[in-house]
């Protein structure tokens, strides 16, 4: 079984963030999912939620996506409903992957346990999957909507290499994880949803990377707990901020220009998402509200240098 660490919603680049996935989602998400019949009541079953006929496999990948990634939890509930089993099957694969990092004491169990996954989509290619639930369930998801291998194994290799405990060497280099892991996961989503518009499929790659920036910014109090900094060293230099100025938890102006800098990128990426949305014929949403939120309030709110002052 997994290992009990929270992961983040948004696809962590650094997994194992205990605490992102208990934060209130954002407000627009949590708007729309209240008005969901299916979380109407307490008393909910999983068989409304993934539609009729659930089996213990999908059940298994719903309830792991709940505990470890109740943002892409509600996400997904967002989708029409033939398509959620599927993605919550994408989702709990993602999941499975994304903690393996935290989940190990060595680099060469962790290996291990990717090339497991390797195989496993090489198997379930094959039509022989494994007797593992989320291997089942992605299996089931291939055969109904034809997903690209090539983005199912763009996230095992990306998040294969990221084992190693190393901080980005620059912004391209965050935004090149992001694009094979965030994105890619956006572009099985949108084969689930049957949209193919190369607009969809731009726009899918600037979410996927602001996706991976706010992620990176939002573990680094965490990363700082564990003695740890990611955050791109080239920003950093920049600013003049050492790894020691977010390990003391610095409120200094170039430790906050940082924040600014990066945050700013993120948004230049959902500015380009929406210009793209437009563009598309494919109906889009890519459930974060970009729409007037300005780099400043973005680093206000990221929660990274502790309260917004």
């Amino acid at each position: 079984m997994a290992a009990s660490t929270l992961v983040s919603a948004w696809g962590p680049l650094r997994p194992g963030v205990p605490g992102l996935c208990r934060r209130r989602p954002p407000r627009g998400l949590w708007a729309h999912a209240r008005r969901l019949p299916e979380l109407a009541g307490s008393g909910r079953s999983v068989a409304a939620v993934s539609g009729p006929g659930a089996s213990g496999t999908d059940r298994y990948c719903l309830e792991l996506l709940r505990k470890r990634d109740y943002e892409g939890y509600l996400c997904s509930l967002l989708l029409p409903a033939e398509s959620r089993s599927s993605a919550f099957a994408l989702r709990a694969f993602n999941v499975e992957l994304a903690q393996v990092k935290d989940s190990v004491s060595e680099k060469t169990i962790g290996l291990m346990r990717m090339q497991f996954w390797k195989k496993t989509v090489d198997d379930v290619y094959c039509d022989s999957p494994p007797h593992q639930p989320v291997a089942i369930e992605l299996w089931k998801a291939v055969k109904r909507h034809n997903l690209t291998k090539r983005w199912l194994m763009k996230i095992i290799d990306e998040r294969e290499k990221n084992l190693d405990d190393k901080a980005y060497r620059n912004i391209q280099e965050l935004e090149n994880y992001a694009e094979n892991t965030q994105s890619s996961l956006l572009y099985l989503t949108l084969e689930i949803l049957g949209i193919k518009d190369l607009h969809a499929d731009h726009a899918a790659s600037h979410i996927g990377k602001a996706q991976g920036i706010v992620t990176c910014l939002r573990a680094t109090p965490y990363h700082g707990s564990r003695r740890r900094v990611f955050l791109p060293m080239d920003i950093c230099m920049l600013h003049g901020v050492s790894q020691e100025d977010f390990l003391r938890k610095s409120q200094d102006k170039n430790v906050r220009d940082v924040v600014y800098d990066m945050a700013s990128q993120a948004h230049l990426h959902l500015k380009h998402q929406n210009q793209e949305a437009g563009k598309s014929k494919a109906a889009w949403s890519s459930n974060i509200d970009g729409d007037g939120a300005s780099p400043r309030r973005q680093y206000k709110s990221s929660g990274v240098l502790g309260a917004d002052r």
